[in-house]
């Protein structure tokens, strides 16, 4: 069978063209830059990298940055005194707490801190939020990375059984959520799931997002099956999803390649949410 790679990266710098010549014009009429300040904790070697991309997407488009880099046995009150100097910053329109934190810290509270008119990565729309509330908050970058990608490849969830694998507050509930919202069927699962193949066989669209490289092979696939991979791994200095890429090419119609699929994506919401925060404070 032959399959699509969706190609992430070249979608995500066509909208990051669009946003920087917004982020130009504003500059022109004087009008207020997007600030963005992210905070990472600790040492983690995939955060890093993710920051690092942000940092890089951020200085492409001319966006104002602020980097907290805190150790990891920071006390939390410290991190709280960060955030609210950050909500009162009118030249800070977005706030991204880098996940995982340490687990000494408390992630739920933290995340609360953070001013919903400033909270770019939808972290406080997933813990509170549902999707049939009608007040509007940033949603997931994740999420909205995905929708827009299934979007430009024209690809229609109605009428298909949709699969997620992974239950996170970060993509797994949120993405459910967004699904649900548009009618789609959809089935979650986690690591108490029993029996995950008989779920895979009927599935016709998978995604997956638990960490554990190469863990999504061809076996129990049914045949052109869309496969979206969030996974972010690290073996031996390589980046790897949780999808075996060469394995699945034969049974998959569309897949998301790791690097240059979701992650682009991702960045590019940030980046967009926190354009819009701008725009909305003028």
């Amino acid at each position: 069978m032959k399959f699509k790679i969706m190609n992430g990266k070249k979608i995500a710098q066509k909208m990051q063209k669009k946003i920087k010549k917004i982020v130009l014009k504003r500059k022109i009429k004087k009008l207020s830059i997007p600030g963005l300040a992210i905070i990472l904790i600790g040492n983690d070697c995939a955060s890093k990298i993710y920051v690092k991309n942000k940092i890089i997407a951020c200085k492409k488009v001319g966006f104002k940055l602020k980097i907290f880099y805190l150790k990891e046995n920071i006390l939390e009150l410290k991190i709280l005194k960060i955030l609210k100097k950050l909500n009162k910053n009118p030249k800070i329109h977005g706030i991204l707490l880098q996940l995982p934190i340490p687990k000494n810290l408390n992630l739920i509270k933290l995340i609360k801190k953070i001013s919903f008119k400033k909270d770019v990565d939808g972290l406080n729309y997933n813990y509170k939020k549902l999707f049939f509330q009608k007040k509007k908050y940033f949603e997931s970058c994740t999420v909205l990375g995905i929708m827009h990608l299934l979007k430009k490849y024209k690809i229609n969830l109605k009428k298909l059984n949709i699969l997620i694998i992974g239950n996170s507050n970060l993509i797994g509930k949120p993405m459910a959520l967004k699904l649900l919202s548009y009618g789609y069927t959809v089935t979650i699962t986690n690591k108490f799931t029993k029996n995950l193949k008989s779920y895979l066989k009927i599935a016709q669209v998978i995604i997956i997002a638990i960490g554990k490289p190469n863990f999504l092979n061809k076996k129990y696939l049914r045949k052109g099956v869309i496969i979206i991979d969030v996974g972010i791994n690290f073996i031996k200095n390589k980046i790897i999803g949780d999808v075996n890429f060469k394995s699945v090419q034969s049974k998959s119609s569309y897949i998301t390649p790791v690097p240059g699929g979701v992650g682009p994506m991702t960045i590019t919401f940030l980046l967009k949410n926190t354009l819009n925060s701008c725009i909305k404070n003028i």
